[in-house]
């Protein structure tokens, strides 16, 4: 790897920081030949501080470390992207992000479909009258209790088992569809979200 820390004057090229779980940056710093080697010896992100001109390990004062996973380079050699395990919140300001963001595992549709079956659940445990005539399915699934959205699941894995042994793909994947949906539903229905499950798989495989 032939990182270029010539184009700029000070020698420092940018190291953009990714939690390596969750996907989500972290923060920002810079890094001098020194600072990246120091952080391959350490497994400790290891900066180059303009303020304090001199190196600078993240977490040195708080035990906020970022340790080491992985890095790459950008396609001009003057980038670096790396993956962090971070111990702790990563802003000096105690926050998760330097933007102020929550570092928590982000499915995209899937957990913008589990916040709106969260919602529907919400509303099912509102009076009619304060529903303003919501007629949501989804509502009336949580409204007729556990005993019907297990018994939902249990009907659309049957389907996805009769479609998975016939040759039409679009029946199998709308199947499938209906499944994931409805296992959503039951997640939300005994108090949990997708991500409780991938923890189990995570703990499984170590």
């Amino acid at each position: 790897m032939n990182i270029d820390f010539t184009k700029n004057t000070n020698g420092l090229i940018p190291a953009i920081i990714q939690d390596v779980e969750t996907k989500n940056v972290l923060m920002l710093g810079y890094m001098n030949q020194e600072a990246f080697d120091t952080t391959l010896s350490t497994n400790k992100v290891t900066f180059f501080s303009r303020t304090k001109n001199r190196l600078w390990t993240k977490g040195e004062e708080s035990g906020n470390f970022l340790n080491l996973v992985s890095f790459a380079l950008d396609c001009d050699n003057d980038t670096l992207l790396i993956q962090v395990k971070p111990v702790g919140p990563t802003c000096h300001k105690g926050t998760a992000t330097c933007w102020n963001q929550n570092n928590s595992q982000n499915y995209g549709f899937i957990t913008k479909l589990e916040n709106t079956i969260r919602e529907r659940k919400e509303l099912s445990e509102l009076s009619s009258d304060l529903r303003q005539n919501n007629n949501s399915y989804v509502v009336s699934l949580f409204e007729k209790g556990i005993n019907k959205i297990a018994q939902k699941v249990g009907e659309e894995a049957v389907e996805v088992v009769i479609e998975a042994k016939d040759s039409n793909d679009d029946l199998f994947l709308s199947e499938s569809a209906d499944l994931l949906f409805h296992y959503l539903i039951l997640l939300q229905a005994k108090g949990y979200q997708l991500n409780d499950v991938v923890n189990v798989l995570k703990n499984r495989e170590k």
